[in-house]
């Protein structure tokens, strides 16, 4: 299992695929998988059964996870998608002239 850079909560864009530079908030983390669910990213069409007396089936469109090295974190202050620093523990800005805490 490796350590994730993202957290569920934080704020991302995607660097490739169909929804490259789409930014969006990350709403599940897989460690062991080393994917992210992404909110309004990466849309795919579900099937699904009835389960329930009077409860509808049929198609619905939810998030599917995506590798983590497909997004990248955007920083609270400066704005822009940044790598991430470690400085005494905490999560910091890699922008130059940034410098800021996660």
């Amino acid at each position: 299992m490796s350590k994730m850079f993202v957290k569920a909560g934080d704020t991302v864009v995607v660097l490739s695929g169909k929804s490259k530079g789409v930014k969006g908030e990350v709403i599940a983390v897989s460690p062991k998988e080393n994917k992210v669910i992404v909110k309004k990213v990466n849309m795919v069409t579900k099937h699904v059964k009835p389960r329930k007396m009077g409860e509808p089936g049929g198609l619905i469109d939810v998030e599917s996870a995506l590798y983590a090295s497909k997004v990248q974190l955007v920083c609270p202050k400066c704005g822009k998608a940044t790598r991430v620093g470690h400085k005494d523990g905490k999560r910091v800005c890699k922008q130059k002239g940034c410098g800021n805490e996660f």
